[in-house]
């Protein structure tokens, strides 16, 4: 079942991203709350995720961003794709990014970007085959 999030999809979420760039599992601090519930409480601010069984197993990020210019449309920024090693190449990813076009053409987004700091040809390839090109833009990331 693909879905965005509820309030609590925290702890499936989060185990979730522990595969995502080795990520420690954190601690349930009063910051990472606040933090879970603004990202909760923004409209424009969607986690979206497959869930099996009751295990979040898929996901991405899609946040809207409101923009002066291209007629006022707004973009949409895709981030934190991920699926469980035990269940990829079912197509679920996939399906979490058709969810973020959809949400970004309800929102009448003029684009979608998207990050990836892979540098892997098959993951590279997976967006390709989404729909996302690397030859229209060119990213430049300042680690602060």
């Amino acid at each position: 079942m693909i879905r965005e999030i509820v309030k609590d999809d925290l702890d499936g979420l989060l185990r979730l991203y522990m595969q995502l760039h080795d990520n420690p599992m954190p601690e349930k601090t009063v910051e990472l709350l606040q933090i879970w519930d603004a990202i909760f409480q923004d409209k424009d601010h969607h986690v979206i995720v497959v869930e099996e069984n009751g295990k979040i197993v898929s996901s991405c990020v899609c946040v809207i961003i409101p923009n002066l210019t291209h007629n006022q449309q707004p973009y949409a920024f895709v981030e934190n794709v991920i699926t469980d090693e035990r269940y990829r190449n079912r197509g679920l990813a996939t399906q979490c990014l058709n969810y973020a076009k959809e949400i970004a053409i309800k929102e009448n987004c003029y684009k979608m970007m998207l990050l990836t700091g892979s540098k892997k040809e098959s993951t590279l390839d997976f967006y390709r085959k989404a729909g996302y090109n690397s030859d229209d833009k060119t990213a430049f990331i300042q680690w602060i």
